[in-house]
């Protein structure tokens, strides 16, 4: 049942609704000046012919994808995620079959390198605990290029580790911008008899706050007199074409490629 039901505390579907439902509006609530930032950068990249990259591991990917290239979202988008070593890099594909491959040193500085922004580009960097070497490595060298850095995390996650990084900052210390996705430590939302939980929930709310900073951004582009450069569904007619001819102002830029 749902709040206030007899079955309140028992695991179940309603009761993840019921909690998930209350996150989102949490992250709605807790991020309205982060999104009107984030937002304000958005624009101001796509508006000087910028690109917008989005880069994290592990189930951030997901998060990724709802800022690179979808359907409703931004053209001028590229993915930047393990595989670009092989796809674009010169490295052999068993290297992705290391587990510990995002934790080895000079990997950010390798897929920084890959991705060759432009000056005016804009980095997204999705971490729930923001204190991994490679998540920290890569915002690091973003800000030190003088790029913007919107980062995508859980406050309660990162303020309740350790940082690993050698420098001993956090990806939310760096950013310009950060969107707290509201996700409980450990991100799993409901709690087991054995101390532990299931159901992340972080993947939602981030992909709300994406989605709330698009939606901000196109806003700030039509008011200003700016065209907005985003993707129609290439299963609609038309769609396709329309987004390839969009795709070239981009060449070589953009990618979709990553894992």
């Amino acid at each position: 049942m749902g709040a206030g039901g007899k079955d309140e505390g028992r695991i179940s579907a309603a009761r993840f609704a019921d909690e998930g439902r209350a996150a989102v509006e949490r992250a709605i609530a807790a991020n309205k000046e982060s999104v009107a930032a984030a937002a304000r950068l958005f624009a101001d990249c796509v508006a000087a012919d910028g690109v917008i990259h989005g880069f994290g591991t592990g189930h951030s990917q997901a998060t990724v994808l709802e800022v690179v290239g979808r359907a409703g979202g931004y053209i001028p988008t590229n993915r930047i995620g393990l595989a670009d070593l092989v796809l674009r890099g010169d490295e052999d594909r068993a290297t992705l079959a290391d587990p510990l491959l995002e934790r080895t040193p000079g990997l950010a500085k390798r897929l920084y390198e890959l991705a060759a922004p432009r000056p005016q580009d804009l980095f997204v960097i999705v971490s729930n605990s923001g204190v991994n070497n490679s998540i920290v490595d890569m915002a690091l060298l973003v800000k030190e290029a003088g790029h913007p850095l919107v980062a995508l995390t859980s406050l309660t996650h990162t303020n309740s580790v350790p940082a690993l990084h050698p420098s001993g900052r956090r990806l939310a210390e760096i950013a310009d911008a950060v969107l707290d996705n509201c996700a409980p430590s450990g991100d799993a939302l409901l709690p087991l008899p054995d101390g532990n939980a299931l159901c992340g929930v972080s993947t939602i709310t981030s992909a709300m706050l994406v989605q709330m900073v698009v939606a901000e951004s196109v806003g700030l582009l039509v008011a200003e007199g700016h065209e907005a450069p985003v993707y129609v569904s290439a299963n609609l007619p038309g769609g396709h074409e329309r987004n390839t001819v969009l795709e070239e102002r981009y060449a070589g830029r953009i990618h979709r490629g990553g894992f």
